[in-house]
């Protein structure tokens, strides 16, 4: 019962937040300077276009109008047409969601499969010389700006070793050979899906400078988190009965110790991929990939502000939404945790 009142409380927080987050954007959207209704009205627009680029949109009511406006064609899943393309918001951000996900999800991945490993040793070797570089290691994987280790991973394995690509996600030649069909949205899973095993692998390639990029910052996340918490576990009585009873070290470490110890884990994790869909936009735009980065800095450069806020809300309802996702796995899972 009350882990039905800690949802239905956490439920109703994140529709607040989510609320609140929209007004926000949209008020702070409209007191920018700029001209949206010139914009709406395309190149050379006569100061009739302008007049009626203003009706249009609403701009020539008071501003809680044009939030009215706004919240009403929100609630029936409309975002309001883009300045630029007049192509429906919400239709443009889906048409590049997939591949921005699927860069999160191949970076998270790399992060789980390095954090986890590092961060279990560093405990179990406390003060120790690995646990001083992963510590090194992690502090320095949190601190370094993404775009700034995206031009350096450039220079590095691009311009010096010339063994990874620059920038996109596939050759050109592969791409518009014909054979290449997108399905789903998501390059990699369309080249998986259509059986095009040379695009996928081409693709994987790819990505490598950038999921290694998007992954640095949840690397270190990981390994500081399993660490402090595999210390704490392997203090308590049942790991010391486990080793008085002969039990192989390996699966004190792995088995019993990491089984308690990766709650948290997973909780930073869930939130650290609601954070990187952010700190996507760097790097998406730096290594010149289709997504969601690219259409929010097309939208920041030309002022398109329908589009701003709506890549805005996105992103609002995939962090506030893995938030409560992991406060309730979490609740559930950890029967320590006081539901209030």
């Amino acid at each position: 019962m009350k882990l039905r009142y800690y949802i239905i409380r956490r439920l109703l927080i994140s529709i607040l937040v989510f609320f609140g987050v929209v007004v926000f954007t949209f008020v702070i959207s409209r007191v920018v300077p700029s001209n949206p209704a010139a914009l709406y009205a395309g190149s050379h627009p006569t100061a009739q276009d302008i007049a009626s680029a203003k009706k249009i949109l609403h701009l020539d009511q008071p501003l809680y109008v044009q939030l009215y406006y706004y919240l009403t064609s929100l609630v029936q899943g409309n975002f309001g047409n883009s300045l630029l393309t007049h192509q429906p918001v919400l239709k443009s951000i889906l048409e590049v969601l997939p591949n921005t996900l699927t860069l999160i999800s191949v970076s998270m991945i790399l992060a789980f499969i390095i954090g986890i490993p590092m961060g279990v040793l560093s405990a179990v070797r406390m003060r120790g010389w690995f646990d001083k570089v992963s510590r090194v290691f992690a502090a320095v994987s949190v601190s370094l700006p993404s775009f700034w280790l995206a031009l350096l991973f450039q220079i590095f394995f691009f311009g010096f070793l010339h063994i990874l690509p620059l920038e996109g996600y596939l050759n050109p030649n592969l791409q518009f050979s014909g054979n290449f069909h997108t399905v789903t949205g998501s390059y990699l899973i369309d080249a998986l899906i259509t059986g095009n095993s040379p695009a996928f692998w081409n693709i994987l390639w790819h990505m490598i400078l950038p999921a290694m990029t998007l992954a640095a910052y949840p690397i270190g996340l990981i390994i500081r988190q399993v660490r402090s918490s595999m210390i704490g576990v392997m203090q308590e009585n049942y790991i010391r009965t486990a080793r008085a009873y002969g039990v192989g070290q390996l699966r004190i470490e792995f088995s019993y110790s990491l089984k308690n110890a990766i709650i948290p884990t997973l909780v930073v994790l869930g939130l650290t991929f609601a954070y990187s869909l952010t700190g996507a936009f760097f790097v998406e735009e730096i290594f010149g990939l289709s997504g969601v980065g690219q259409l929010a800095a097309l939208a920041i450069l030309s002022s398109d502000y329908p589009t701003i806020v709506g890549v805005t809300i996105i992103g609002t309802i995939f962090y506030v939404g893995i938030n409560l996702v992991t406060d309730i796995a979490q609740a559930a899972l950890d029967p320590r945790i006081v539901l209030d």
